[in-house]
């Protein structure tokens, strides 16, 4: 008996370890970020739910039966591991990706579970069981401070790595290094600025995700090599002081801020912080530097105004405040799969782009890549005829075919306000059923509640069907949904994939459209699109 519910607690002990670690990776080890996640409803019940209740209670049950309490643990981490056996093979089971980090951590783990199982080996039966339970009870403690424990070792390997790219960095002198920071839209003006500059230089971009002081400085010790002219590099941050540190390691000569809104307000704290943080890409440039604004949000022309040294700043309309904008944009035609538009600079130069891109958001972004790109010498001319092998996923939204005929608007890349904003927009030119599915956004602080809202209220106006999978914000989607007459039997929320395929193959017939936004589950993306 003792022998097999250590077997049993070992396996469902590192089941959710690996899960916990699996979180702790997902928020990229930030701490912030991590507690966070306790504040939404699937975080909240990671700790009040049934079973931890039931193991709680169990304690009592030691001193009142304490001869059948190993028999009673061994039923209950049957059941467990079973579950536990069925994610595994039908691939539900969330665990890291394998990292040195993750691994260290995963084996240290699994040494301490071997350990507490040792000594505790020699006591009786029912008191053994009794401190498996308490284990098991304080896991999420337990594997965030295997986690926190290890973090002196893991910063300081991270300083030596930090330290290492920036002494390799120091020795390509001729390197033009362009930072890209914003809210929203940083990776798509990335990719298709490297697209378009590729045309004529030898240029390195960060990757996918890549865009922590870890990330860019691994970019820069694997993939920098000496041809490489231009390095292109996406910029994010949780914190004030995390923009100036990516500065200090690449040292741009030109920055671009894309957009600022709330999003990370949680990790930030304020509005002022996201806007301080952001803008420290400007400060890091050098006197001779240039820095590009997005005139169209409030926040970037605002710092725009204020910036002292070379600067430029592009919009999707010609003036901004009676203030002429370096690059604008007339008779945009946004289709479904593609967009076209006019280009025209201060000095009257004009060209007509086309891009197979989804939405009209990634006009924007178009614009500053074409800026930068001007800049360094490019006309525009040269620039739309690059810009027509930017691909579609370089947008952060594909389509794809669904079942039945269904069109299938893929924007799970990442979420913000701006974005499904701009997504649900880009629904209104498709005929028939519009559906929307979608969790409720996070890290956005004490604006969560109105943001939620506007979303809402602009699913209101466009969709037909709304599923939403978290309850966090369902009230204040639902609210704003309404207020602009999308009926309240046409606002869902569930989280059970299988419900959610089957409301939509009730609701829709081939040619309608649905969105899935951010994170949904990846059983549903499966049964969606086959």
């Amino acid at each position: 008996m003792l022998f097999l519910l250590s077997i049993l607690w070992l396996i469902r002990e590192t089941k959710a370890i690996l899960f916990y670690l699996y979180l702790w990776q997902l928020k990229e080890y930030h701490i912030g970020r991590f507690l966070d996640h306790f504040r939404t409803e699937k975080g909240k019940r990671l700790i009040f739910n049934s079973l931890n209740l039931l193991k709680i209670l169990l304690i009592s049950g030691f001193f009142i039966f304490p001869f059948y309490f190993p028999f009673i643990l061994v039923a209950l981490y049957t059941l467990e591991v079973a579950k536990a056996l069925t994610d595994f093979f039908q691939k539900r089971l969330k665990k890291p990706v394998l990292t040195k980090k993750t691994v260290f951590l995963i084996l240290a783990a699994l040494l301490l579970e071997i350990l507490f199982i040792f000594a505790n080996r020699f006591r009786l039966t029912p008191s053994f069981a009794l401190w498996l339970l308490i284990f098991d009870i304080f896991t999420l403690a337990i594997a965030s401070g295997i986690t926190l424990i290890f973090q002196p070792l893991v910063v300081l390997g991270r300083n030596q790595i930090i330290k290492k790219a920036k002494k390799k960095r120091d020795d390509f002198k001729n390197l033009l290094v362009i930072g890209i920071t914003g809210s929203y839209g940083k990776t798509s003006t990335k990719e298709f600025l490297a697209t378009i500059l590729s045309e004529k230089f030898k240029v390195l971009k960060t990757a996918k995700h890549q865009n922590s002081e870890v990330g860019v400085s691994l970019c820069i010790l694997n993939d920098l090599k000496p041809e490489h002219e231009i390095f292109i590099v996406e910029m994010g941050a949780y914190n004030r002081g995390g923009i100036k540190l990516l500065c200090d390691i690449v040292k741009p000569k030109i920055g671009v801020i894309t957009g600022i809104n709330e999003q990370h307000m949680a990790t930030f704290g304020s509005q002022e912080n996201i806007i301080k943080g952001k803008y420290e890409l400007i400060e890091s440039l050098p006197e001779d530097g240039l820095s590009i604004f997005n005139g169209d949000n409030d926040y970037c022309y605002e710092l725009y105004k204020k910036t002292k040294k070379p600067k430029k700043v592009y919009s999707l309309q010609s003036t901004i405040s009676n203030l002429p904008v370096d690059l604008y944009t007339s008779s945009i035609a946004v289709n479904r799969e593609f967009l076209s538009f006019k280009v025209i600079d201060k000095n009257g130069e004009s060209a007509i782009f086309k891009a197979n891109l989804l939405g009209e958001q990634n006009i924007s972004n178009i614009l500053a890549s074409a800026v930068c790109a001007k800049e360094l010498g490019m006309t525009l001319e040269e620039i739309t005829k690059a810009c027509q092998k930017i691909e579609s996923w370089q947008g952060g939204v594909e389509l794809k075919k669904g079942i039945n005929g269904l069109n299938i608007i893929d924007a799970t890349y990442s979420a913000n306000p701006n974005g499904v904003i701009s997504h649900i927009d880009y629904l209104k030119i498709w005929p028939g059923k519009k559906i929307i599915i979608m969790p409720c956004l996070i890290e956005l602080g004490k604006a969560s509640k109105r943001i939620h809202k506007e979303i809402g209220k602009k699913i209101g106006e466009v969709c037909d069907l709304s599923i939403i999978t978290t309850r966090e914000h369902f009230q204040e989607i639902g609210e704003g949904a309404t207020e602009k007459g999308l009926k309240g039997e046409n606002i869902l929320f569930t989280e059970n994939p299988k419900e959610i395929f089957e409301k939509i193959k009730n609701f829709c017939q081939a040619g309608d459209v649905v969105l899935l936004e951010s994170r949904v589950p990846s059983q549903l993306i499966n049964l969606l699109i086959p």
